[in-house]
């Protein structure tokens, strides 16, 4: 038998290797191997079985081994990690890496745990004569003997004061018996729900939601591939939607794959999932790079031996390596953070459809504001809509109230952290005992500090950002490269001592709240507060249970989380996200402002959403007041289609980057002219030119643009082309197809 392998050793290239007859039982497409290589063992894939190689039969090594009973990838990954390797131009090493755990490639164990128990029983004067001779192993027989099941080893040595050696004594003697389980480590096996009522009995639904379930079954049940993009309102019910497709997929024998944006939402979802199908024997299993490695690698093992069948998490979860995959359902399909910023740079999203296509699946996205993407899709008759338009139980929407910032500081004479109708509002709810949300997309206590006398800006000596001051400790740091240093008291260009702040973060918001309310309890969340593995899942928890009245946070408590006594949420500052050279500010403007009015009014009472802004008259601000997704689709389309912007085009970026900004420039240029006498009219091709972020981590950037009609076309050549290219070493230069930051 002969196998061709993809090491996992730092080059591209299939390898043939025979598989020794005691090997050959276990050996399968998508298997991981050890196998030699210069003289070291390298772990690798097994791609092609019974394949002819291009060398003597006399010259191929055998395979050293294999590290797991079942196969890593299933036969749908593995053309999936094909299709990757190919759309986002991604070796085919770090695309395996990104689909298999860390755990697994190492080849670590399960954890087992040893348990006692006796195996013959002794007669009393046996037993006297035991306690005469070795009175601690009398003691640890006579203990085991009054329990009616195994005992754990670590437990019974250690409440009995004795050691490891009497308990082997008595194993030597025959007299108890030692044996090793298996220890499964379950993520949030708590079942943290963070104090909401999570229940097993499925609620009612309401006609359109009725109508969604039957619409998606009728696809499940022809067990062919389909793409639904379920448009629904915030609180119209998704999730339930989301559980009766995945109670269906349950009861047919097949697995499902639920996945969410944020590692933050994904408590709460568990929790739902398993007080729905854990009574009937369904496991759910947790998957996102927060875990520890043992919870991944048994959660991993669960899955591919077909033990469990449903697994929930962030992008990553799309690879899980589950046994006949009839559903995954996409949460939240417009997010951003579903795109991977590294390599390989996929959007998980669009895997996930992909994924659906080859396991001819049904694949379930839902959004209360769908991407313009999936929405073209709709209009293209690729995708099937289905929408739900009113809240559960008729709960009214909430009333959404612009304030002009410009009025305030007007007003104020100087810059307003918090308008006057906010304040009201606010300490209307503090003395009702109703909570409120308070939400900024930036973190620390402003953007940057300014000298009122010359304008000096503390700049990042890496980077070419300001730098962000932090309040708390004193302190300057950067967001890109994590430097930071003491904050000036003087000018360190004029020495002058009206050096201050700009801008807005959530330490000022903060700071601005215990001023106008001094008795209410706050917490704030943002990635400096949340370093701690489960700091997050505290804060929640104690919100749902009302001990907290304000919470401040940026985008990671912008979306999903569901509390019912929340009646009040402030965008402290909407203009945030709207002004940053990228051609879907617009977009991103409008979701934020809708999915962060949707935390409002989720209970019996109603809400109401205060937006601050200098644009109020801004189209993303308006279509958001009258939750008018339709209205600014058609506006943005519009505007897309005629600047032939996604979706009406392709978008690669093309990134070069080093040391020396005249070297890469240079290289970008050269570069540029080969792909124009290459590739001639297929692409239309912008650049090079600065990024908008020039410097980061001491490397100039500078970028180019190529707009296209199909990706899977152009993408081989730019590769091919690269291939031809002697790159120096101090130049790195990365492709990012279909990317969501032009940052």
């Amino acid at each position: 038998m002969i196998v061709g392998v993809q090491p996992l050793a730092g080059f591209d290239k299939l390898l043939h290797y025979t598989v020794p007859e005691a090997l050959r039982a276990g050996m399968r497409l998508g298997s991981l191997v050890r196998v030699p290589i210069m003289n070291r063992s390298h772990l690798a894939l097994v791609l092609e079985t019974d394949t002819a190689p291009d060398v003597p039969l006399a010259r191929l090594k055998a395979v050293s081994g294999v590290l797991h009973e079942f196969p890593a990838l299933t036969p749908d990954l593995l053309e999936l990690a094909r299709w990757m390797h190919s759309y986002y131009a991604a070796r085919m090493e770090s695309v395996l890496e990104a689909m298999i755990p860390a755990a697994v490639r190492d080849g670590a164990r399960l954890k087992a745990e040893k348990y006692l128990e006796v195996v013959r029983t002794l007669a009393p004067d046996e037993l006297a004569v035991l306690a005469k001779k070795a009175p601690k192993q009398a003691k640890l027989y006579a203990f085991l003997k009054q329990q009616f099941q195994p005992q754990k080893k670590s437990l019974v040595l250690a409440r009995l004061g004795t050691t490891a050696a009497v308990a082997s004594a008595l194993v030597k003697h025959g007299l108890i018996r030692e044996e090793a389980r298996h220890v499964e480590r379950v993520a949030y096996a708590d079942n943290w729900t963070g104090g909401e009522v999570v229940t097993g009995l499925p609620p009612k639904l309401n006609d359109e939601q009725s109508a969604v379930v039957a619409a998606v079954g009728e696809n499940l049940a022809r067990k062919k591939f389909a793409t639904h993009l379920l448009h629904g309102v915030t609180g119209s019910g998704k999730t339930e939607v989301y559980l009766r497709a995945v109670e269906q997929v349950l009861a047919a024998g097949g697995s499902a794959i639920y996945l969410v944006p944020e590692v933050a939402l994904t408590p709460q979802t568990v929790a739902r999932l398993r007080g729905r199908f854990e009574s009937a024997g369904h496991k759910t299993v947790v998957w996102h790079s927060h875990l520890g490695e043992g919870e991944r690698l048994d959660g991993w093992t669960a899955l591919a031996s077909g033990r469990v069948r449903v697994v929930v998490g962030a992008r990553s979860a799309v690879f899980a390596p589950v046994r006949d995959l009839r559903l995954i359902v996409v949460d939240e399909e417009h997010e951003p953070a579903y795109k991977q910023d590294e390599t390989p740079r996929y959007h998980g999203r669009d895997v996930a459809v992909y994924r659906a296509k080859l396991a001819h699946a049904v694949c379930l996205l839902g959004s209360a504001t769908p991407s313009l993407e999936s929405f073209a899709n709709v209009k293209g008759g690729k995708y099937r809509l289905n929408t739900l338009t009113r809240r559960v139980d008729d709960k009214k929407m909430p009333d959404i109230q612009i304030v002009d910032m410009r009025v305030e500081a007007m007003r104020s004479r100087g810059l307003v952290t918090l308008s006057r109708l906010l304040v009201d509002h606010m300490h209307q709810r503090f003395e009702r005992k109703e909570q409120t949300i308070l939400f900024i997309n930036r973190r620390g206590y402003s953007s940057s500090m300014q000298c009122r006398k010359c304008g000096h800006v503390e700049q990042c000596p890496h980077c070419s950002v300001a730098m962000t001051y932090h309040r708390a400790d004193e302190t300057l740091k950067c967001h890109l490269c994590g430097h930071e240093r003491g904050a000036p008291a003087v000018c360190p260009a004029c020495a002058a001592p009206d050096i201050r702040w700009r801008g807005l973060g959530t330490q000022r918001v903060e700071e601005a709240v215990r001023r106008v309310l001094p008795r209410a309890r706050l917490e704030r969340m943002d990635t400096d507060t949340m370093t701690k593995k489960h700091r997050f899942r505290q804060i929640l928890g104690d919100f749902r249970a009302g001990k907290i009245d304000v919470l401040i946070g940026t985008q990671m408590i912008g979306k999903g989380l569901d509390f019912p006594n929340v009646t009040l949420v402030g965008l402290v500052d909407a203009d945030l996200s709207m002004h940053v050279p990228d051609f879907r500010a617009n977009e991103r403007t409008f979701q934020l402002l809708v999915q962060v009015a949707g935390r409002a009014g989720r209970g019996d009472r109603s809400g109401e959403v205060v937006v601050q802004t200098f644009t109020p008259k801004a189209d993303a601000i308006q279509f958001a007041k009258r939750a008018d997704f339709d209205g600014f689709a058609e506006a943005e389309l519009a505007v897309r289609r005629k600047f032939a912007y996604p979706p009406y085009r392709h978008l690669i970026h093309h990134l070069f980057r080093g040391p020396n900004p005249e070297k890469i420039r240079f290289f970008a240029d050269h570069w540029v002219k080969q792909v124009e006498k290459a590739l001639g009219g297929a692409v239309e091709i912008r650049g090079p030119v600065p990024s908008p972020i020039e410097k980061v981590k001491d490397e100039y950037r500078f970028q180019v643009w190529y707009f296209c009609a199909r990706a899977t076309k152009v993408v081989p050549e730019l590769v091919k082309l690269q291939a031809t290219v002697k790159w120096p070493d101090d130049v790195i230069q990365v492709l990012d197809v279909d990317p969501m930051s032009l940052l």
